[in-house]
Order: structure tokens, then sequence, then C-alpha cells
């Protein structure tokens, strides 16, 4: 079967960091001069890739981002050309005629050096060149750090505000689960900020629910609290009735991305999404498959369904629904 009759693809959870190439990385390295600690293309993979060594929690994850992705792709030409990449590839991969493409930019801006408008604008460009070329739709969703003291953060929503009508379609909390925001004095100031980007029209998703023992009370409060449209991984849901119970009566989307989920730990093994998709389905809550971060956790969209229906996880008739949900969940709408 060729690519063109594969069915369209929607990824609504793909990170800027993960996604890019490692070829790509070593080049746009280089061209920024960047002095890099090893001289060897393949020992740069494996700095860069989960590797069977490297990553053994969620954190251990984010650690070779903020070490050297996000540092590689701090300037206005890494992004453009990393957005670019990321959209054009996924395309030719999976076929994927969506993507919402997230990422910091204040972790882009080299803790102040670079100017975060040309960041941003440069993220764009990236953006509508793809579109242009591959005739896909796309768009921007700007994270906000949980480790970022809140104001920082509200200059990450006031720019995803400010470029609404460019291609940001989104905002979303990404970071450590051991800094919670939702579980903290912080969350009145939260509350406010999400409730200021939904009402310029901005689609709202967070990261919670991922690894930590006190998932399902923090997936409640974002419930309760931040409301948002869609919550990132969210699987330690499966634990609480109640929990799923919330999901279901909220209308909220999960983000599920099982290689990334096996790859933190968050999930043991490929087996235990038999009971977690399972109980899913049973409670009737919506979720999404998705890739989190492509060539670090090295998959593509086509292959996080195929894995499923593989392992017997998901019936082709379920990953066809599945699919389906993905574009009616979207922050792109027509």
């Amino acid at each position: 079967m060729t690519h063109q009759h594969h069915p369209e693809l929607c990824d609504l959870h793909i990170h800027v960091g993960s996604s890019v190439a490692p070829h790509i990385m070593w080049s746009i390295a280089h061209q920024q001069g960047l002095r890099l600690p090893v001289k060897d293309y393949w020992e740069f993979v494996d700095m860069i890739t989960i590797n069977g060594n490297n990553v053994k929690s969620l954190d251990d994850y984010i650690r070779i981002l903020h070490e050297w992705t996000e540092r590689i792709q701090s300037s206005p030409a890494a992004i453009e050309r990393s957005i670019y990449e990321i959209i054009g590839k996924e395309f030719r991969s999976s076929r994927v005629t969506q993507i919402e493409v997230r990422f910091n930019p204040m972790k882009r801006n080299l803790d102040g050096e670079r100017d975060l408008d040309h960041i941003i604008h440069a993220a764009i460009r990236g953006l509508d060149r793809a579109q242009l070329e591959y005739g896909v739709k796309a768009g921007l969703i700007f994270c906000m750090a949980r480790e970022f003291e809140p104001e920082i953060n509200e200059i990450v929503v006031e720019k995803a505000i400010r470029y609404h009508d460019r291609g940001v379609v989104g905002i979303d909390v990404a970071g450590s689960e051991s800094r919670t925001i939702e579980l903290s004095d912080a969350l009145p100031f939260y509350v406010s900020l999400f409730e200021r980007a939904k009402a310029a029209g901005l689609g709202t998703t967070i990261h919670t629910g991922e690894t930590t023992h006190t998932a399902c009370a923090g997936m409640e409060s974002v419930i309760k609290h931040l409301q948002p449209d869609r919550i990132g991984h969210g699987v330690q849901c499966h634990f609480s009735e109640d929990t799923m119970k919330r999901l279901v009566d909220s209308d909220t989307v999960l983000e599920i991305c099982p290689t990334s989920n096996l790859h933190t730990r968050a999930v043991n093994s490929l087996d235990d999404f038999h009971t977690i998709l399972g109980r899913l389905d049973e409670h009737g809550v919506r979720y999404t498959i998705n890739t989190d971060g492509t060539y670090y956790c090295k998959t593509n969209l086509r292959r996080e369904f195929q894995i499923l229906q593989d392992a017997g996880i998901m019936t082709a008739e379920r990953a066809e629904q599945v699919r389906l949900e993905a574009f009616k969940s979207s922050f792109i709408q027509d």
C-alpha cells in the first residue's frame, strides 16, 4: 500500500524538542557554531534520543530535552527549520494531514538573549511553508513550563493570544509532575490565564495524570478548575472511577502517547494498555493516539496505531473511531 492510500491521520500531541531528525539537529548545531560535547555523529544521536540507558523516568526524558535539543533549537533559523521539518516528515511517513506542534518559545530564546517575537515569527514561517508545500493543516501550541514563575508563563499566554490569528491554536502546561500547579497555591493565577486564553479563542490542554502517585487528584483539580479542552497523557486516570467519570462529564479528551509512556515508565508494558484503553472505552472516556516525540521515541503516528492493533489492544474498527476523534478534537477547525 502506498502512502497516499493510507488513511489521513491527525497528531495532536507532538513536541518540537523531541521530533526533529538527529541529522537535522546535527546540521543546525554546526550551522550555529555550537560547541558540542561529542565529535562523532553517532554519539550525538545517542545523546539526543532515547536508548536503553539514558531514560528511566519522565524527569530523565525532560533533562535530555533541556540540556541539548532546546538549546540547539534556540534561534529563529533553527526553530523555523525544526517546525518545517517535523510537519513534512510526519506527512511523508504517516500521512499526517493535520498536526498541532507544541513548544515553549521561552525555552528557545537563550534566557532572553534572543528576541521572543523573532522566535515566534520564525516558527510561523516554518508552519506556513510546510502547509503550503504539503497541503496540510498545521497549528502551534505554546507550552508554559511548570518550573517557570507564573509571571513568565503569563508572557507565553500573552504571546499565544497575540499570534492566534497567525497560526497559534492553543496553550499547554508541560514539565515534571513533581512540580504541580494544579495542587499548589498558584492554581488561581493559572485559572485566570486559562480563562483569558479561552476568551481569545485558543484551545487549552495540560500535561497531567502522566506519572505520579497524585495523578488522579491532579487531574480532578485540573478538570474542576482549569477546565481544559484536552489533557496530555492522563493515563493514570484508569485507576480511578471518579476521575474517569469527571473526564466524561466534562467531555475532556485525553491525548494518549503509547510509546512515550513506555519509555518514561509511566506505563510498564505494552500489555498494560489492554487494561488502560479497555477501561477508558468501558467508561466512555474520549481519547486520541499521538506520538509525543517521534525521533526521540523512534516512532511515527502510523506505528503508534499499528502496535496497538498488532498487540490486539485495539480493533481496526476502534482504531478508525480514534483516528476520527483526533480530527474532531483538534484546535484547528474550518
